[in-house]
């Protein structure tokens, strides 16, 4: 089906998503902060479905690591045809907008957002290069969020880095149609995983009084499906448009 490349792997949505890619038929490199045991255990539950993998470690917001990091996956998987950018940080703590920290401001925009977009532009300069084999989809899928869109007050540092990341997404979209790579955004909801493990009680309230028309949390698996959707070309006359994973909510409702 495809080589993929996919950040944040080792757990929750990223973890889910290489999982998917595999039954889907892809290889996958899959790359986190470290290349620890848990990102070890992704590799092997890759390999189980017959599918090849390796595990690679980088800081995307080191952009001086972004052509070591492709290198060494084309190196051990192939020429790469996906990218799914998932990787990301939330702040470093909620609080007021008027007490945000340059620290806290700074370590979101350098991962959430520069880090990706100069990831995607060495990604695409790759798919430029190299024609794509008849037959062959090319796709890039970043998982943005709902915060991309809904403001929240607490975290405003995490939801401008957010939304400047959909907003690249939308113009690599644009950029690259004419090269046959699909680019799409993904702006996941309340999904479980152990980084909304914190405000799991606080909306669980919010969401039985109504807060999403699907009235409970997402699952990982969730999101994954439509990552495999898109990367298989299920959206082939799609550009720029984000698909919400969220149970309904960012629809308005009164």
């Amino acid at each position: 089906m495809g080589i993929a490349f996919v950040t944040g792997a080792r757990r929750g949505i990223g973890k889910a998503i290489a999982l998917e890619l595999a039954r889907n038929g892809f290889d996958v490199a899959a790359l986190d902060y470290q290349v620890t045991d848990e990102l070890c255990a992704v590799v092997r539950q890759i390999e189980a479905f017959g599918r090849r993998s390796t595990a690679l470690g980088s800081d995307i917001g080191d952009i001086s690591g972004h052509q070591r990091i492709l290198d060494a996956a084309e190196s051990a998987l192939g020429p790469l045809t996906c990218l799914v950018n998932n990787a990301g940080v939330s702040v470093l703590k909620r609080g007021d907008l008027l007490d945000v920290t340059p620290e806290s401001y700074d370590r979101c925009q350098q991962i959430n957002t520069r880090g990706t977009f100069f990831l995607t532009q060495a990604f695409a300069r790759r798919l430029v290069e190299r024609p794509a084999q008849p037959g062959q989809r090319r796709a890039i899928v970043t998982i943005t969020s709902s915060n991309a869109v809904a403001a929240s007050v607490a975290r405003g540092e995490y939801c401008i880095s957010k939304a400047g990341l959909s907003m690249a997404s939308t113009l690599f979209a644009l950029r690259l149609a004419e090269h046959g790579v699909g680019v799409y955004e993904i702006q996941p909801g309340l999904i479980e995983t152990e980084m909304t493990a914190p405000s799991k009680s606080r909306y669980d309230q919010q969401m039985e009084a109504g807060l999403t028309a699907i009235r409970r949390w997402g699952r990982p698996e969730e999101v994954a499906r439509v990552v495999a959707m898109l990367a298989r070309d299920g959206l082939p006359y799609t550009v720029g448009q984000p698909i919400r994973v969220d149970g309904g909510l960012l629809i308005p409702k009164f």
